[in-house]
């Protein structure tokens, strides 16, 4: 073997091993990153549990975590926590679809067409500064305890979040790519696929990720003033009891799915924001 060609697989296997090498930081970075997160909950836990069993925190007040589990476990052999969380889970996303879908559609047609934001942007801003839970006692007078109350509830809550981030995304989108996609030809509808929609994307991700903190505080409300099954019932039932423990694990319970949602919300923003810069170094 020549020293020229001996010399090219050097240059070759060190170049392979420095792509390598980045690739497997940059995993290990995101590892770490998606861990970090969980490292003070867990110590949380861990005191808590701690000082309970030292008595300093009354099981009349919280129970410890291991008590919490345990009537976890028992909720969950007979079936009544599955239930529940399917219900909610099920209105929870309903009403995010209802809202959301109706949020979309008035935040793109106000911030494309100024004739729809005149008439309608004013009426919807007056609305917005009504308070959605202060609403209730009309909601169950309109529609009792049934499921309609709930999701009319969550529909309300989570429009205007993204409501407002949708109009704010389409009508900030660079005005010189507007006006590069028409002089390329572009018919208006292929304009707002391949330009005005991908830059306002960003803006609608933040109305979502806030609508889900609104979703889940509404169903809370709805679930626990009118309700006869989902997770604030089983909240209400346990409190006419005095079960602490079941009341701590419907709250816990629906602080683990508002994070799930919030990671799955998260990974569908990286899935299609991957031409987007920010997050092409939040990948790398």
């Amino acid at each position: 073997m020549s020293l020229v060609d001996r010399s090219t697989r050097l240059n070759a296997a060190s170049q392979g091993a420095e792509k390598t090498r980045p690739a497997g930081k940059g995993r290990l970075a995101a590892l770490e990153t998606s861990l970090a997160g969980w490292v003070l909950p867990i110590l949380l836990v861990a005191l808590w549990e701690y000082l309970a069993r030292l008595g300093i925190i009354a099981s009349n007040v919280l129970p410890a975590p291991s008590a919490i589990a345990e009537a976890g476990w028992a909720a969950l052999k007979s079936g009544e926590l599955v239930r529940n969380m399917g219900v909610s889970t099920l209105r929870a996303f309903a009403g995010l679809f209802v809202g959301g879908v109706i949020g979309l559609a008035f935040g793109i047609a106000n911030g494309l067409s100024e004739l729809s934001h005149r008439y309608t942007d004013t009426t919807l801003q007056m609305i917005r500064n009504v308070p959605h839970l202060a609403l209730i006692p009309l909601v169950i007078l309109w529609f009792g305890i049934e499921e309609e109350a709930k999701l009319f509830l969550v529909a309300l809550g989570v429009f205007f979040p993204i409501y407002i981030n949708t109009l704010h995304g389409v009508r900030t989108v660079d005005p010189q790519l507007i006006e590069m996609g028409r002089v390329y030809g572009m018919s208006p509808l292929t304009l707002f696929r391949r330009v005005v929609l991908p830059g306002a994307l960003p803006s609608i991700f933040v109305g979502l990720r806030f609508a889900l903190g609104i979703m889940w505080l509404t169903l809370i409300v709805a679930e626990t003033i009118a309700a006869s099954s989902g997770l604030g019932y089983m909240a209400m039932q346990a409190r006419e009891f005095l079960l602490v423990d079941v009341v701590v694990l419907a709250i816990l319970i629906y602080a683990l799915l508002g994070k799930l949602a919030d990671v799955l919300t998260r990974w569908l923003e990286g899935l299609c924001l991957q031409w987007h810069p920010a997050f092409q170094a939040k990948r790398d």
